[in-house]
């Protein structure tokens, strides 16, 4: 017998105690679902052993490191269940490409029809699992081991996958017969996956899950068209430059050939920019292009970019900040922490922006303000502007999808475009990569290089700009007239070699080690790809440095 510590009281435990018996009394306390935990701040999945005494804090769907144990495990299930009626290449071939909303898409490559009756089927085969209590158990097998399984099972993305691994054994899950690979945890059998849905869309399902904020029920499932089509886009390209997966991008950099990927990207992206460009001009009336998007998302770059493509076109483009219309800082409203919260529409001086921007719609002469964060006031150095008939102001900023901010400023005058990072590379087809993580990276080498900021800072405000983009971006992202994505198939693989030393910095026993960790363990799947091959007007340059724009 030894002694833990959990939620502030000592227990004794028994020896060859697991972790899932040791927190029985405290699930579901309180509505809430253990799917991890901690001990002395190391996570453990609920089916390991208890050796030793320690300290013991829960992860819940409220934390990220439950969330996402959750999720994945409902997708092994979920694959589990493709095994079962649709047999070993079915399961091999389906590919969860990325997430809307609280769905996940999954494309079945045609190997089973994505109808009513089929979602309905693996909904139901699910369930059954659920209610068996289907183990999932994990092994450590040597890497050729690993590579033996996984061709059995015609995961060749996984075979390719391991051939770069540095690692000598891998993690492997199995659930009665069906072996799987997933970076992360797991929980311990099929019964903790509690609330899903399954519908078919497109050519694929969705694989619906509960949210943070709603974590006994799974939601409606809200379409976002213009999204997806985008999402979509993003794959063909990706196939295009034989890139779907991380091991397709070792592949790449290791035949040397990673140059010509680069340079096909931006060559995409450029071309995309052109096609927005057109399309603002063909509409004959547009003054104002507004474009948001979520943090790191590469907004600035693309507002220099689609400067110059309109600027071929024969527009005369004026790039402005809409952080320049800020209210002072002792008018900023408060969130529910007593701190500023400059995410909200209430920081930004609506009647001025509006008032400003009629002025100019009129052809009258407007003094433009700059907002001066070292004071937190608002300021003006005789910056004065007149719009000619071939001018259009390119305006930047978190609120710009949202109707409120423009109220004033007739329909056809503005242009509205959504900008985001919106991975589409996976590391294998059972593990996409959150569109989050390429953002908070970015950020992560952005903060550091230009702002002093170090990586436990950057991820410790992580949470509270995500809630910002919830309220504030996300809800208006279908309302664009165009959406960019600014992700790069080959930038993780940038980005790791500046991002890598910052993750080591973070300090142990803070909660944010553990995604420090997660990081660095999902970088090491990244071969390194040197920066000196990137464009100056690279989105990507915006974040590590040498931009040919003031970024």
């Amino acid at each position: 017998m030894f002694t833990v510590k959990i939620e502030g009281e000592d227990v004794q435990v028994a020896e060859r105690v697991t972790y899932e018996q040791l927190i029985e009394p405290y699930q579901g306390k309180d509505g809430r679902l253990i799917t991890a935990i901690s001990a002395d701040g190391k996570i453990r999945e609920l089916f390991k052993r208890i050796n030793r005494p320690c300290e013991i804090k829960f992860f819940t769907l409220k934390d990220d490191v439950g969330f996402k144990t959750y999720v994945r495990t409902a997708t092994m299930l979920f694959m589990k269940a493709v095994f079962d009626l649709y047999g070993c290449h079915a399961a091999a071939v389906s590919r969860f490409e990325y997430a809307i909303g609280h769905g996940y898409y999954v494309s079945a490559e045609g190997a089973f029809p994505a109808t009513k009756e089929t979602a309905a089927a693996i909904k139901k085969r699910m369930q059954e699992l659920v209610q068996k209590k289907a183990p999932f158990m994990k092994r450590s097998y040597p890497i050729d081991e690993a590579i033996e399984i996984f061709e059995k099972q015609e995961m060749f993305d996984k075979v390719k996958l391991f051939q770069y691994r540095r690692t000598s054994a891998v993690n492997v899950y199995e659930c009665d017969g069906y072996y799987d690979y997933f970076y992360g945890y797991m929980m311990p059998n099929a019964s903790y996956v509690k609330w899903f849905d399954v519908i078919p869309y497109d050519e694929g399902f969705m694989l619906l899950l509960p949210t943070r904020n709603t974590q006994d029920h799974v939601e409606k499932f809200e379409e976002r068209k213009k999204l997806f089509e985008t999402l979509k886009e993003s794959d063909t390209w990706g196939r295009q430059v034989g890139v779907e997966t991380v091991g397709d991008l070792n592949e790449k950099i290791c035949e040397g050939t990673i140059s010509d990927v680069i340079l096909i990207q931006e060559a995409m992206q450029e071309r995309r920019i052109g096609e927005i460009a057109r399309d603002i001009v063909s509409r004959g009336n547009v003054k104002f292009v507004m474009i948001a998007g979520p943090s790191s998302s590469g907004k600035t770059s693309l507002s220099h970019r689609l400067s110059i493509q309109l600027r071929s076109l024969g527009k005369m483009p004026h790039p402005i900040a809409m952080d320049n219309y800020f209210v002072n800082r002792e008018d900023t409203p408060l969130d529910e922490n007593g701190d500023y919260d400059f995410e909200c529409l209430g920081a930004m001086d609506i009647e001025k922006f509006n008032t400003d921007m009629l002025k100019l719609l009129a052809g009258e002469t407007v003094e433009m303000p700059t907002f001066n964060f070292k004071i937190g006031k608002r300021e003006y150095h005789g910056d004065v502007m007149t719009l000619g008939q071939d001018d259009i102001l390119v305006i930047e900023g978190i609120h710009g999808l949202n109707p409120k901010m423009s109220y004033a400023l007739p329909d056809e005058s503005k242009y509205k475009i959504y900008v985001s990072a919106l991975t589409s590379i996976n590391v294998d087809a059972h593990n996409r990569i959150a569109t989050t993580d390429g953002r908070l990276l970015r950020r992560l080498v952005r903060d550091a290089k230009t702002r002093g900021s170090d990586a436990k800072r950057t991820i410790q405000m992580w949470g509270n700009v995500r809630r910002g983009e919830e309220n504030n971006i996300f809800p208006f992202q279908e309302q664009a007239d165009a959406i960019f994505n600014s992700a790069l198939i080959y930038e993780l693989a940038v980005l790791k070699q500046y991002a890598e030393p910052l993750l080591f910095k973070v300090p142990k026993n803070t909660m944010e080690h553990y995604e420090a960790k997660r990081l660095l363990k999902f970088l090491d799947y990244f071969l390194n790809v040197t920066s000196e091959d990137l464009p100056n007007n690279s989105i990507c340059r915006e974040f590590v440095g040498g931009s040919c724009f003031k970024v």
